[in-house]
């Protein structure tokens, strides 16, 4: 199992009007890890390698804001992998199959 903290999106005012987004931890969570397919793609700052990942971890109830949802983001260390979906992997909800992607610069 690997560790992996679970974070949130929090626009924050920048003070002319606007919003500065910023990243906020909301716990940490254990989860298998199995990577998908990688393409590698043309971003702003040059070639970006693109890498999905399936995440399970185990599932908090409805509501808890513990339960990973699409738009939230697991880190492990300097890596970041956004969480694109979210489906209850068995029939009783005791677990959760995370569908993310990772981008890093090539």
């Amino acid at each position: 199992m690997i560790r992996l903290e679970l974070e949130d999106q929090q626009r924050d005012s920048d003070g002319l009007g606007g919003h500065v987004v910023t990243w906020r931890r909301l716990g940490a969570l254990f989860g298998e890890m199995d990577s998908g397919s990688g393409r590698r793609r043309s971003a702003q700052v040059g070639a970006e390698s693109v890498v999905s990942w399936r995440i399970i971890v185990r599932a908090a109830r409805l509501g808890d804001p513990r339960r990973p949802r699409a738009g939230q983001r697991f880190r492990m260390g300097q890596r970041v992998f956004h969480i694109d979906a979210v489906a209850e992997r068995d029939g009783a909800g005791h677990w959760l199959t995370c569908f993310a992607t990772e981008e890093v610069q090539a």
